[in-house]
């Protein structure tokens, strides 16, 4: 049987779809910026973001999304490639947003390797930052992860240095699983001494204290100037909500929509979510 926030989702999801204006609509206008939304690792630009996307559409934003980070020949599993692979991709896309559009500023909400692509692509790709005005993060792995500690367990059954496990998962096709790891490339390239967040860029991150995916939690928050950390359960206590679930989640949306609105007190509903999952 469905859960309360299943049914929820689901239902908000269908009404969205009614108003959306559909995916990557240059016509679509909006007084305020275009939002691209960055998916998760495994995931694709219709699957992971895409009922937050159709609800930000229903709420008067234009919103462009697209897979990266997939191999060719396997169109269905996104973000697998190595972050600085996938962040030329997602760095040309927001150039031909901002151009198609019209816009100077784009605006972008990621979720996981997303929210960790929102951070890095602005700092490293060519004519990015220029172009980004907010950014909101949920659940980015900023400073590593662990993923559920599997890296622990790699060690564990005998994979005694941190190269044979990046080893491995480069041979399975998951460079980005390598770079988001701890000591990874790309974690280890953002994470340099040098400011995070880009002038002129403001953004929020958005994480769980009940993550099972992007572990410690914390390792999200970023601590510089410019930068809004919440806790889902800071606004909404009774929300246990997990890592994959914070792209369904309502509350989350609620905190997105603040963050694109520069509001980031405005009172809403809390709703119940789901635990773990």
């Amino acid at each position: 049987m469905p859960s309360l926030r299943q049914t929820l989702v689901s239902t908000i999801a269908c009404v969205s779809t009614v108003w959306a204006t559909g995916i990557n609509d240059f016509s679509c206008k909006s007084d305020g910026n275009p939002v691209v939304l960055l998916h998760g690792l495994g995931a694709t630009y219709y699957e992971d973001l895409n009922f937050l996307q159709y609800w930000l559409q229903h709420e008067g934003y234009c919103t462009y999304a697209q897979t990266y980070g997939a191999y060719d020949g396997f169109p269905f599993v996104g973000g697998l490639k190595p972050i600085k692979e996938s962040a030329s991709e997602i760095a040309d896309y927001i150039k031909e947003v901002s151009e198609k559009t019209g816009k100077d500023k784009v605006d972008l909400v990621g979720h996981s390797e997303g929210a960790f692509q929102s951070l890095y692509v602005p700092k490293f790709e060519e004519g990015v930052s220029e172009k980004i005005d907010k950014i909101v993060a949920i659940a980015p792995p900023t400073h590593a992860t662990t993923f559920a500690n599997i890296y622990k367990l790699a060690y564990l059954l005998g994979n005694t240095t941190r190269e044979v496990v990046g080893d491995v998962l480069q041979t399975v096709g998951c460079g980005a699983c390598d770079d988001l790891g701890p000591d990874g490339a790309a974690i280890t390239r953002l994470n340099d001494g040098k400011p995070i967040v880009q002038d002129g860029n403001t953004v929020t991150i958005i994480a769980s204290k009940l993550d099972e995916l992007v572990t410690p939690p914390k390792t999200a928050f970023v601590h510089e100037d410019g930068v809004s950390n919440w806790w889902i359960q800071d606004t909404c206590p009774f929300d246990p909500v997990g890592h994959i679930g914070e792209a369904y989640d309502v509350n989350v949306w609620n905190l997105v929509k603040n963050a694109l609105d520069s509001t980031p007190n405005r009172k809403f509903v809390c709703l119940a979510g789901s635990p773990g999952k």
